[in-house]
């Protein structure tokens, strides 16, 4: 539509239109026409950085290639401020099925909401880029990572935060980077830099780093088989080594392109004069409710809000030509200076704890009976409800083609699900699905407790964690609870998860911009993370680290600080362990008497038909009557799945009527064994061999030497016993083959007698004997 406006205002106006329509092109750095590749040896692999040739219309655009693998990210931001009193920036990565050779299967065959992967890969993105833009560029700007290529060797997740970073650089957006990503991970005790999926199998850390000049961390996310914390820091390190490189590289292209950052209409910062003003009236109140550690989380906010009011009429007397947003922000600068000076200055924290104390921690399980596992985790006031539930394993979340073929996984038989309702912050809010947020929470809890689930389980496990109350880390929360939560539902975890939140409160030098002081914040209220620089979250057992997140206000902060907070992070979780023993320190032996069954029945494949039934018929009824599921492992053996042992009894029942006739012996190939006809039919006659087996059709042309139409020609009667000759079974549908014409040959001959033997049997095997006489 944009394209066909422009044409028609170009039409209206001649030549002149057009030229004006395509001077922005060279301004947008497509200049030089072809455009510049920069190679960068990253962990002793080729990464190609490239621009200037696609999305010219962009203000930055950026290819990155890896292997085959090739994202393309743009870059746009408004020349006009938002109304928004924050940083409006947009992420978006999208999974193209053609980049992986595929068509989607949904019926409009195209691509069409947001995965799961795509939301958390868009977050990491944002996370990475967001504390480099300058303090208060309110302007929207939007990313879009375009997957031009996937070869199912390479993840494009990091390719699509270091094209980010390039089409940031490239740009004239202001943007404090550039910066690098690589993916870390640990085969066989070594450190691998951006694994292929194959080595990512066999890793026990996945883990990316994002980091800007001068080794500086800006962002970590992290998944670990328990690792030991050394082995943890040591990654880190040698991940920030080789952002270092693709910092570089970027670098490069932009001294080659001439890259000039545009100049900003406004910045919006607080005014000195309003923020002197603030402190005269508000100072004294403001620090008398930051150090009065009666106040909870409402009655602080209440305090605080109601000197903000009180204030903020005052300023609009004194400076009636201020914008509201100035009136605001002057205020929130002089709460922000207050609180931030209390812990560096004066070490003290607003609820009256030292830097490195927990919150009071209160532990609960075995909430409902009928639950199959739940536990409330209380920790100061953000409180958790966990929940397990057991399924069937055909319950297991199934990845969409292109996420299989991108990263590999096909399905998972472990999640947790992470909600957050508008009342645990006493607010009204309109109850809908996940937003990212939720999702991100969710998907770090969910990291956290992976590691310790064991991979034979016979059932999914679905972990829900409501949010009760929340004043802060309300994620590792739900890592606590999740864990009781699987020990009270008897799953045979290799140990307990517990996690924490650390803060960072820094003070820089205004030359340099340098970190002059800081003070480390263990377990962070709501505010301490709203008025903070970093949230960085860390959850693992006693022995090592499952998870890992961190965020940063900061556009970086140099690894020794990260290390202070691995260390403070492992003492308090330690301690949160200890209180989680006391209430329970190891999974129940057993699961409750309420929680799910799961059976196997063996089924030889002569008898799979009756067993199945014509069209399925048997298996859906049964699902249908007893509420059970039923998969198929093998050739052989299915699985039962029943909700409840009353279930289970019902199918068990269901099974015996169905098969109640049915029975097996061992036959002896090129024996002669008495059958007993059952029916006439046109096509031959249907006998059994033993009372209770499933007739079998001896067809015409095995009743006689002669050709028969009929078997009435023979003068065979329903009831008449004859003899037949047993020759195995057919290999492809199992069908017995038996023969009377043959025996009208001169032949010498063995006679057989059978006993009855269950064929079809829950739980086991099939045991078959039978007995011979001549």
């Amino acid at each position: 539509m944009a394209a066909a406006t422009s044409c028609r205002a170009v039409g209206g106006g001649g030549a002149a239109p057009w030229r004006r329509l395509l001077r922005p092109v060279p301004a947008r750095g497509a200049a030089a026409g072809l455009g510049r590749t920069v190679t960068v040896d990253v962990g002793g692999r080729k990464m190609e950085l490239s621009s200037g040739k696609l999305a010219r219309f962009a203000d930055g655009s950026a290819v990155v290639q890896l292997g085959d693998t090739a994202v393309m990210v743009t870059a746009v931001s408004k020349t006009k401020p938002s109304a928004s009193q924050f940083m409006p920036l947009v992420v978006d990565y999208r999974q193209k099925a053609a980049a992986a050779g595929r068509i989607p299967t949904n019926y409009l065959r195209r691509e069409l909401g947001s995965t799961d992967k795509e939301i958390l890969t868009s977050r990491v993105i944002d996370r990475s880029i967001r504390p480099l833009f300058p303090v208060g560029y309110f302007y929207d700007t939007q990313i879009l990572c375009n997957l031009l290529a996937v070869d199912g060797v390479n993840d494009p997740d990091v390719l699509a935060i270091n094209g980010a970073s390039a089409a940031l650089a490239l740009s004239d957006i202001p943007w404090n980077g550039p910066i690098g990503a690589v993916r870390v991970g640990l085969v066989d005790g070594e450190t691998v830099i951006n694994p292929t999926r194959k080595q990512m199998a066999s890793s026990a850390l996945n883990l990316v780093v994002a980091g800007a000049l001068q080794n500086q961390v800006v962002m970590l996310e992290a998944t670990a088989e328990n690792i030991l914390q050394q082995d943890f820091c040591h990654a880190i390190k040698v991940g920030v080594k080789h952002t270092q490189q693709i910092i570089q590289g970027i670098q490069q292209l932009v001294k080659e392109r001439g890259v000039v950052k545009r100049t900003v209409q406004k910045v919006f910062v607080a005014p000195e004069e309003i923020v002197e003003c603030v402190k005269n009236l508000a100072f004294n109140k403001i620090y008398a409710v930051f150090t009065d550690s009666s106040h909870d989380k409402i009655s602080r906010d209440e305090a605080i809000n109601k000197i903000r009011l009180e204030t903020e009429e005052q300023l609009k007397e004194k400076f009636p030509e201020a914008e509201p947003y100035e009136i605001v922000e002057s205020f929130n600068t002089v709460s922000k200076d207050i609180f931030r000076n209390l812990v560096l200055n004066e070490y003290r924290r607003c609820d009256g704890r030292d830097l490195t104390s927990l919150r009071d921690i209160k532990c609960e399980v075995n909430m409902f009976k009928m639950l199959h596992g739940s536990a409330l985790f209380q920790r100061g006031q953000t409180q958790v409800l966990c929940t397990v539930t057991f399924d069937s394993i055909e319950s297991s979340v199934k990845s969409d083609l292109i996420s299989t073929a991108v990263s590999g996984i096909k399905d998972k038989n472990f999640m947790l699900h992470y909600e957050f309702p508008p009342y645990a912050t006493n607010e009204i809010g309109k109850v809908t699905g996940m937003n990212r947020r939720e999702l991100g929470h969710g998907a770090l809890a969910e990291r956290a407790l992976k590691p310790i689930i064991p991979p034979d389980f016979p059932f999914t496990i679905r972990v829900t964690s409501e949010v009760l109350e929340s004043n802060g880390s309300s994620s590792m929360a739900s890592a606590c609870g999740g864990s009781l939560a699987l020990m009270d539902a008897g799953v045979p975890v290799s140990s307990a998860v517990a996690g924490v939140a650390i803060g960072l409160i820094t003070k820089c030098s205004l030359e340099k911009g340098d970190i002059e002081d800081y003070r480390l914040l263990t377990d962070i209220l709501g505010i301490e993370d709203y008025y903070g620089d970093m949230d960085f979250k860390m959850a693992g057992t006693s022995k090592g680290i499952t998870a890992l997140q961190v965020d940063l206000k900061l556009p970086g902060i140099p690894i020794k600080i990260v290390m202070e907070a691995i260390q403070q992070a492992t003492a308090a979780k330690r301690e949160i362990l200890q209180i989680m023993n006391q209430t329970l320190a190891k999974p129940r032996p057993n699961r409750k008497e309420s929680g799910p069954v799961v059976e196997t029945i063996h089924v030889p494949l002569s008898k799979r038909l009756r067993f199945v039934g014509p069209g399925a018929y048997n298996l859906k009824k049964l699902q249908a009557q007893t509420g059970v599921t039923v998969s198929q492992l093998d050739e052989e053996t299915y699985s039962v799945f029943a909700p409840t042992p009353s279930a289970m009894h019902e199918a068990r029942e269901f099974i015996r009527e169905i098969c109640k006739d049915d029975q097996e012996v061992n036959l002896e190939f090129g024996a002669v064994y008495t059958a007993t006809i059952t029916e006439i039919r046109d096509s031959g006659v249907m006998v059994k061999l033993y009372p209770n087996m499933t007739p079998v059709l001896l067809h015409n042309s095995q009743l006689d030497q002669r050709k028969i139409k009929h078997p009435s020609a023979l003068g065979l009667e329903v009831g008449q016993e004859i003899q037949v000759k047993y020759f195995g079974r057919d290999p492809t549908d199992g069908r017995m083959r038996l023969s009377r014409k043959i025996l009208q040959s001169p032949a010498t001959t063995v006679l057989k007698t059978l006993t009855d033997k269950n064929s079809i049997v829950l739980g086991g095997t099939v045991s078959e004997s039978s007995t011979s006489s001549q």
